[in-house]
């Protein structure tokens, strides 16, 4: 009995490894399933021309007075009267202020008497009573005490030089001044100019008379045009700029000097192509910027270009493209070389 239940389990499993075997042989004769292909993807596209851009480059400034004056007289003195404060706007010949006048009052009698000298003289000389060079004399004595008459004048009676704003006072009446500091600082604005540092790559695109355009941080949304008043002739060798002069007429005295600008210079324009900004895409990791070519076959190369200036919405491209070439402008966000796409 036990012989015949060995026999039958020893039939069992003969059965069972022929089955995994027959199993085994068919799994591996199954063919493999055919790769899915990837589905065109849906894309606009554009033909890339050429166009004239305007060659503009950007430089920061500041805003300078177009002339400053430090007012103070030649020597030391009482201030009698102070006539404007800080950001007073004065004209030129207004008086600022007064030094002590004893001095100038003492020669102002002295000239009123040597005025009243000289014509007796004059009429003594043209009658004969006075020699030539008696009277040639008297006559030089005279010119000079009314030449220092006038220097005195200027000293004592403060004016100013030019019209602008007082922008420091640095005594009060009754100082006495010690010739440490001016009393006054004025500086014109209207107008008002920049130093601009050009690249000296551009040297040869600046020339005198050229407009260019001035923004400023503190007036936003306005701009205001200035003209290339004087080319420096030098460059500086740290740096490898040049300075150029900006005169801004700033008639309603709204940019004052100080003020953060920006200075747009204009180098005329250049024939380029021009993309949407759209098409250009940033390769992850990288700075370099790229573009989906479409082949004739309707697939596409990613295209590395070098871009210029943006205008707006839309790219100048330096290098990398020619005219007539389409390119992806739509739905290249997941493309990659060598894919089909529809053109919609």
């Amino acid at each position: 009995m036990k012989q015949k239940i060995l026999i039958l389990l020893s039939l069992t499993s003969l059965l069972l490894v022929a089955a995994s075997c027959g199993s085994s042989s068919s799994d591996s004769a199954a063919p493999a399933a055919a790769p899915v292909e990837k589905e065109a993807a849906l894309v606009e596209i554009q033909s890339v021309s050429v166009q004239d851009v305007p060659q503009l480059s950007s430089y920061s400034s500041t805003v300078l007075a177009y002339a400053t004056n430090n007012i103070m007289p030649q020597q030391g003195g009482r201030i009698r009267k102070i006539n404007v404060e800080v950001g007073d706007y004065v004209t030129k010949g207004q008086v600022l202020a007064e030094m002590d006048r004893l001095q100038l009052d003492q020669i102002a009698l002295q000239i009123q008497n040597d005025e009243i000298e000289y014509a007796r003289l004059k009429s003594l000389y043209e009658k004969g009573g006075v020699s030539q060079s008696d009277f040639e004399t008297a006559e030089l004595g005279y010119k000079l005490r009314k030449s220092n008459y006038e220097n005195l004048e200027e000293n004592t009676i403060l004016r100013s030089p030019l019209t602008g704003f007082v922008t420091a006072r640095n005594f009060d009446a009754g100082d006495m001044f010690a010739m440490t500091a001016p009393l006054f600082t004025v500086q014109q604005v209207t107008p008002v100019k920049l130093l601009v540092g050009i690249s000296e790559s551009e040297y040869t695109l600046v020339k005198k008379g050229d407009k260019v355009t001035i923004t400023v941080d503190a007036l936003p949304g306005r701009s205001f045009e200035g003209v290339v008043h004087r080319l420096y002739p030098t460059i500086d060798p740290a740096t490898h700029t040049f300075s150029a002069e900006i005169v801004v007429p700033n008639d309603d005295r709204k940019l004052r000097p100080g003020m953060y600008a920006k200075v747009t210079v204009n180098f005329g324009s250049l024939p380029r192509i021009v993309v949407p900004d759209q098409a250009v895409v940033k390769l992850s990791g990288t700075g370099q910027k790229y573009v989906f070519v479409v082949n004739a076959d309707d697939s596409v190369q990613m295209t590395p270009v070098t871009i210029g200036r943006h205008m707006e919405a839309e790219f100048e491209i330096l290098d990398g493209l020619a005219e007539g070439q389409r390119i992806v402008v739509k739905g290249n966000g997941s493309l990659k070389s060598g894919d089909r796409v529809r053109i919609r």
